[in-house]
């Protein structure tokens, strides 16, 4: 298969076959693609795109990125929908760039205690089950739902694409091209009018 320059040098993906993640994380695509078991990420990436499948591959790339990298482009996700200056997006910035058991714990109180209607609480909840289970100190005994930290960043990529002051083929090539950013090793943060 033919991979487009878009989707070379993805090295923050995984080196085995996209469908050992995606099962891993439960995860079910709405545009499945026709492609052997043994497809890498950027395999998977490639058919997609070529299926316009974008939901899909939003969905490949939260559940394939490293959980510091997921964490990070949700936390970018939310700073777009204007609302980067909450507790929860502060917390897992700060685990971010230094993680540990004291900004993972942090990011778990966050969670914990959010509203109901701060959607960046998915932020604090990719960087508490980052280390797969619950949290730390008391939740480490819990494992954390299969795919938790794709589903909270995915979680926040829906709620952004369908945000009122846009339309999914508005937003999507941003969230998008961060991704793809991040994937490569980069920051993410690439123009809104990329």
């Amino acid at each position: 298969m033919q991979i487009d320059a878009q989707f070379n040098d993805l090295r923050k993906l995984p080196d085995y076959p996209a469908a050992r993640f995606l099962t891993q994380g439960k995860v079910t695509l709405q545009t499945p693609p026709d492609l052997p078991a043994g497809a890498s990420a950027a395999e998977m990436l490639q058919a997609l795109w070529d299926q316009k499948a974008l939901m899909d591959m939003l969905q490949v790339l939260a559940h394939a990125l490293p959980p510091r990298e997921a964490t990070w482009w949700a936390c970018l996700t939310a700073r777009d929908l204007g609302q980067g200056n909450t507790s929860a997006v502060h917390a897992a910035e700060a685990w971010v760039r230094q993680p540990g058991p004291q900004t993972r714990s942090a990011a778990r109180a966050t969670y914990d205690t959010a509203p109901d209607d701060d959607d960046t609480v998915f932020c604090a909840m990719a960087a508490s089950f980052a280390d797969g289970t619950m949290g730390p100190g008391e939740y480490d005994d819990y494992d954390a739902p299969p795919g938790a930290v794709g589903a909270a960043v995915f979680g926040l990529l829906l709620i952004t694409l369908f945000a009122e002051d846009s339309t999914p083929e508005e937003r999507g090539p941003l969230l998008l091209a961060r991704g793809l950013d991040i994937a490569r090793g980069g920051n993410g943060q690439i123009a809104t009018d990329a």
